[in-house]
């Protein structure tokens, strides 16, 4: 941050001084309280990151101080701009307003059910309408105007659109014009970096010929954020992209040791998951990471003699109303997995998204390893459910998940040091490993049977 911008930062929410986190995909700043509120309600509705004590990507960075600084906050609080709203009642949170029920009610206002946000006027086909504002979104990410691509994004437009007379996506624009801004914010949208235009080339190929080097290799971070994060969770490195090393896979021991048949079986049944169910197991495994990752921020940098329970850690995943119950409830079983566990789980997906793409076209990124930011809501309608068994399951009453993170950082620097495939650790530490993954197999082969029964 520099210093200009820091002396006239206030809170997005409720405008109290100094924010110290950042909502990505909303391009604001927010307090810690604020934040609290906007963890809870899941990265589907808002990313945040801590503008100090998390790593950032400095165009990434820079993307959200830009829409910030431009007054992204007014497209989601256009209709508060109004006068008429004070005679209406509707007001915006303010700095001594409690967190609950006051700061909590007006953030899902505001960002969960974007009440608001500028409307269209109604149309009876909002297919249509969705068509023709990502078309304007295609043609605007070409300049350096964030915040028009923000708004038309708010109001539906796809960032992923294929323009059928252009042959392209946003992201093609925009990686041909070099405007490396639009293109972290269409892929904090879910834009596809290895997505093929009509002539085969993807967005690296026209940053690459057009010079925007750094605006390439960007793209090639982005396209492997997945795996790039799990790994950098498990060893504290990523790998190097610009040298064609594209996968880094800790090793709790020696694949020669013998591992019992449910652990096999599990690996198994892991192995046997179709692209897309993978795809979707991965994504879920990336959130916890970045759940466990947050948490362990929140309580660095909490001030613990004040810290009341209504602005404590996220003890499971917030459930997200496009997935299915069975997928949220496997989400939710995800904290329960100690730091042993969680590490062999994350292992296991570096390790086949490796050999998945291996087997599959380099280009065909949907089949691969990148992060996945949109999924079906009713892949998993077929399945059967008990009748008396709840929606959501809440998973973490009862466990000691406070100092999951904690415990997770600490069990980072200690046993998973190794951060090249060639590099196991100890074989005590193995044999600890070893002993808590036969104690967790049950739970690890419960989550592979919730979420990939229609695989086979």
């Amino acid at each position: 941050m520099s210093k200009r911008l820091r002396s006239s930062e206030v809170c997005a929410d409720c405008s109290g001084p100094d924010p110290s986190w950042a909502s990505v995909n909303r391009g604001t700043f927010i307090c810690d309280e604020c934040c609290s509120v906007h963890r809870s309600l899941g990265r589907h509705i808002s990313q945040v990151r801590h503008l100090k004590h998390t790593p950032w990507p400095p165009t990434l960075l820079q993307m959200v101080e830009t829409l910030y600084n431009n007054g992204a906050n007014s497209i989601w609080e256009h209709c508060l701009l109004d006068p008429a709203s004070l005679i209406s009642g509707r007001r915006k949170a303010n700095p001594q307003d409690k967190v609950h029920p006051n700061k909590a009610e007006f953030i899902r206002a505001k960002y969960q059910m974007l009440a608001f946000v500028h409307r269209l006027p109604c149309r009876d086909d909002d297919s249509v309408t969705a068509k023709d504002l990502s078309k304007q979104l295609h043609s605007s990410v070409r300049t350096g105007n964030l915040e028009t691509c923000l708004r038309l994004l708010s109001l539906g437009a796809q960032a992923n659109f294929f323009h059928p007379e252009k042959g392209n996506t946003p992201l093609h624009v925009a990686s041909k014009a070099g405007q490396i801004l639009q293109a972290e914010l269409l892929a904090v949208y879910g834009a596809d970096p290895g997505t093929q235009d009509a002539s085969g080339k993807t967005p690296v190929d026209y940053a690459r010929q057009g010079g925007h080097h750094e605006l390439a290799e960007r793209l090639v971070e982005i396209q492997y954020e997945l795996t790039d994060r799990l790994a950098f969770y498990l060893c504290g490195r990523k790998p190097d992209h610009k040298n064609g090393q594209h996968f880094i896979i800790p090793q709790m021991a020696d694949s020669s040791l013998d591992l019992s048949e449910l652990a096999k079986a599990a690996k198994k049944k892991l192995q046997s998951l179709s692209n897309h169910l993978f795809e979707e197991l991965a994504m879920d495994v990336y959130d916890e990471v970045d759940r466990r990752e947050t948490d362990a921020v929140w309580l660095a940098t909490q001030n613990h003699s004040t810290l009341v329970t209504e602005t404590t850690v996220v003890p499971f995943l917030p459930v997200n109303p496009e997935y299915s119950s069975t997928r949220n409830q496997g989400r939710q079983k995800l904290a329960r997995f100690n730091a042993h566990e969680f590490a062999t789980l994350v292992i296991d997906i570096l390790s086949d998204a490796k050999r998945r793409q291996q087997g599959s076209p380099l280009s065909s990124s949907k089949d691969n390893v990148e992060l996945i930011l949109k999924t079906i809501s009713n892949q998993h309608s077929g399945e059967s459910q008990d009748n008396d068994q709840p929606d959501y399951d809440s998973v973490a009453s009862d466990e000691d998940t406070d100092l999951e993170a904690a415990a997770s950082k600490a069990h980072r620097q200690k046993s998973l040091d190794s951060d090249l495939s060639d590099g196991p650790v100890t074989v005590q530490e193995f044999m600890e490993v070893k002993n808590a993954l036969v104690a967790s197999e049950a739970k690890i082969q419960q989550l592979m049977k919730l979420l990939g029964k229609d695989a086979n």
